[in-house]
């Protein structure tokens, strides 16, 4: 392709709504454009490279034995009502009526839709396993879109779903999706890690997400300094130490904390360390409100809260006005002595002794409080977030923690699915049968996002050989003025097409710098400048974008050069 004749709009400044590098340069680069909050045109660059992306898939895709199918965008109103997932989708879920005043939605992912066409279309055992994907418009109407299409409202996806006729079999299945994704992430170039993770609205009793590893991630994933174990912060499980049994029980006194409403203002007033301070946070259970204790130097994990038993889902915290009405004292001054209504202390918190915690009284705090002592009904569970250096949950190691960006999700679906939407299956018994279902996302534009994160630098994208729009960059110097660079830079163009290199010449009537700074922001791996003065020594420059020294080919040498390279 000829940069002359292709939609590249490059942008010298960053915008200023633009956050994160990938962000930063795709809009720069010309690969996208903003047409509303969170909705985005791709351009031509920003196309090759999603194309490219999706070639990697398909092909790991088809080696699984995966078939590709194509489902609607628009999905009615009663194929979510069957799994129940209608009103609990909640707003994220775009709803529509038609002409008819009939219900529908914009499809944010396509359990619904896939097991309607199973259950209409496959009845016998023999037609297993079965395995099927699209790679399709999602749309999921995000509260905050943000960070360019890696938080976007609307975007492409690759979606699959498995069935099988027994766990043994889905076993499998699931095990060889788990090595498909492995293998395009590696493909495609990018450092990730696979960890366990929560189901969240997809439901199913295990799932893991694939990260691309980048300071910019929004998750946190934990892993072992050792081992193998890795899992989203939001499953990682944290430890429960062991209580110091040596340490002298001290008499719980009462004592005066005027204006102290937070661990960091009461630990500092009492002159204790806040992992001696104890937390109270009051939360709506299914039937009444419910205490739960960490530590103050520890963070709440909320999707471990809200699974567990008796609490509402999503987490709710109780309103202040409640609080005060029920329990007799405002928000800064709770603690679990004396506390009538449910109590869950996180495990750390359940092995500290001589603690400080709220008493129940505005203005008054305990010290030197005990568990068994003190407080006599309560129950044990993990809360909290782990840490970097928490022992790890496999018994190997310690703890790290780094950012990740989510590019992939697969999901352990069970007969939640087919057996709601009575999807049934023949066995070999002529017994009717819920088929074992799985599912398999992954985020097709978020995942070019997550590479340009991972590679960049200061003067833009960094594209790894497997998905980059071209393999080869000319930068032809003066090519309008020069008919000595023209020759060679056509010749070179044609040479490269001949031997199937994707390659774009830049024939523009621009400076050697815009050249040189555009060349940059496109990232495209491998570079030849052709100049008047190396042509005069019958040689090119040629040189990677991934920052390897320049050096000096001679013309004939060139292709070869660059066929290597590849």
């Amino acid at each position: 392709m000829r940069a002359s004749r292709l939609l590249i709009p490059t942008q010298k400044e960053t915008p200023a709504d633009a956050d994160v590098p990938s962000h930063q340069f795709m809009l720069r680069a010309g690969l996208i454009r903003k047409v509303a909050s969170g909705m985005y045109t791709w351009l031509p660059v920003g196309l090759m490279v999603m194309r490219n992306v999706e070639a990697i898939i398909r092909q790991e895709m088809q080696r699984s034995g995966g078939q590709e199918l194509i489902m609607p965008v628009v999905q009615p109103r009663e194929l979510w009502e069957e799994s129940g997932r209608w009103e609990k989708m909640g707003s994220e879920m775009m709803r529509m009526q038609d002409r008819h005043e009939r219900d529908f939605c914009m499809g944010p992912t396509h359990e619904e839709v896939i097991t309607d066409l199973f259950r209409n279309t496959i009845h016998s055992y023999k037609q297993l396993p079965c395995n099927l994907y699209q790679i399709q418009t999602k749309f999921r109407d995000e509260i905050r879109p943000r960070y360019g299409v890696m938080r976007a409202r609307e975007f492409t996806m690759k979606d699959g779903y498995s069935f099988d006729l027994d766990q043994d079999a889905f076993d499998e299945t699931f095990d060889e999706m788990h090595k498909a994704y492995s293998r395009i992430l590696e493909r495609v170039g990018v450092k990730f890690r696979a960890v366990e993770a929560d189901s969240g609205n997809i439901g199913g009793a295990k799932s893991f997400e694939f990260h691309v590893l980048a300071d910019t991630g929004e998750d946190s994933i934990a892993f072992s300094d050792t081992s193998d174990y890795a899992a989203n912060i939001e499953k990682a499980e944290a430890i429960a130490p062991l209580p110091d049994e040596s340490e002298k029980l001290r008499h719980r006194e009462m004592v005066a904390t005027p204006g102290q409403k937070t661990i960091e203002s009461v630990s500092k007033f009492l002159e204790v360390d806040k992992s001696r301070s104890m937390k109270t946070l009051i939360v709506e259970g299914e039937d009444r409100l419910v205490a739960l204790i960490l530590r103050g130097d520890h963070v709440l994990n909320e999707i471990k809260a809200q699974n567990l038993p008796g609490i509402t889902s999503p987490l709710t915290f109780a309103q202040e006005a409640r609080i005060n009405a029920e329990l007799g004292c405002g928000v800064g001054s709770l603690g679990p002595v004396n506390l009538n209504i449910r109590i869950i202390v996180d495990y750390s918190a359940a092995a500290a002794a001589n603690f400080v915690c709220g008493a129940n009284e505005d203005g008054q705090h305990f010290t030197g409080v005990n568990w068994a002592r003190d407080v006599s009904q309560y129950e044990t569970a993990d809360l909290r977030n782990v840490l970097d250096g928490d022992p790890s949950p496999d018994g190997s190691g310690v703890l790290q923690i780094k950012r990740g960006i989510e590019v992939g999700h697969i999901f352990q679906l069970g007969t939640l699915y087919s057996a709601a939407m009575k999807a049934s299956i023949q066995d070999k018994d002529g017994k009717s049968i819920a088929p074992i279902m799985g599912c398999y996302g992954m985020g097709v534009t978020r995942l070019v996002a997550a590479v340009i994160e991972q590679s960049h630098d200061a003067r833009g994208i960094i594209w790894p050989m497997s998905i980059a729009p071209f393999k080869v960059h000319i930068l032809a110097l003066n090519y309008t003025k020069s008919d000595q660079v023209r020759r060679a830079a056509d010749l070179l163009y044609k040479n490269c097409q001949d031997v199937n290199l994707p390659v774009l010449l830049d024939d523009r009537p621009e400076r050697p710098g815009i050249k040189f700074a555009d060349a940059d922001l496109l990232g495209i791996p491998l570079r030849v400048t052709l100049g008047e003065r190396t042509l005069s020594d019958n040689q090119v420059e040629f040189e990677t974008r991934a920052g390897k020294d320049k050096q000096l080919v001679a013309v004939d040498a060139i292709l070869e050069t660059l066929s290597q390279a590849c």
